[in-house]
């Protein structure tokens, strides 16, 4: 393999390495968030809201069901008015943030919705908070499903970074059209695919090491 070819792909690769990373990080915030406010405000939940709760469900399906990269182009200003430029990896994040954002906050909704009833009318029943009912009942009850759940979010942002690098986000997937199919370097395009093979694997591999090892400690015997 030529030095260039090895050059091009570490910088792709870093590109979407340090695109998933933070663009997970601000997505399971915003995802979190959505997911815990459509499970409590619902019609039966601990802070029932059904206005409220029709309203979010009504706006993450709209965002969801953009294609993707029509979901970047809308938010291009918006990335230029935060980080300056609507070109790059930094700017891509922004797009990539707000795009799984909605589609993880539904697999977090359903998530927590795999706690039973039975343990949320037994916090309930003894005086517990909403806020309490939150962090000590549904989310420590629901963590293994969760964890796998940001797991599939990771790896769909990971498959958007392929989408954003049409656009000019850098990255795996810019290096994949630019360089392997533009250009027509099948090395290069191969490389890429490869490589994008592998980091996706290597989520999966993490996600599901993390939620074994959770639900191993919790049914752990003493």
């Amino acid at each position: 393999m030529r030095d260039d070819l090895i050059e091009l792909l570490l910088q792709g690769l870093g590109e979407t390495v340090y695109m998933v990373l933070w663009s997970s990080v601000f997505a399971l915030v915003l995802g979190i968030a959505l997911g815990i406010t459509l499970v409590v405000t619902e019609k039966g939940g601990i802070l029932e809201a059904p206005l409220l709760h029709k309203i979010i469900g009504t706006v993450i399906n709209s965002v969801r069901s953009l294609p993707f990269i029509i979901l970047i182009i809308l938010l291009l200003p918006l990335s230029r008015l935060i980080v300056g430029t609507s070109l790059g990896p930094t700017a891509a994040i922004v797009s990539l943030s707000i795009g799984a954002a909605p589609f993880l906050g539904r697999v977090i909704e359903n998530s927590l919705k795999e706690v039973s009833a039975g343990k949320i009318e037994a916090a309930k029943a003894v005086g517990a908070s909403p806020f309490t009912i939150i962090f000590r009942v549904l989310i420590p009850e629901s963590l293994p499903a969760l964890v796998r759940a940001m797991t599939i979010a990771v790896i769909a942002i990971t498959e958007f970074t392929a989408v954003a690098g049409a656009i000019g986000a850098g990255g795996l997937g810019s290096l994949a059209i630019r360089f392997g199919y533009q250009r027509f370097r099948e090395d290069v395009l191969i490389a890429t695919v490869l490589l994008i093979i592998v980091l996706v694997q290597l989520i999966q591999w993490s996600g599901d090491y993390i939620a074994k090892a959770i639900d191993k400690k919790r049914y752990k015997p003493d």
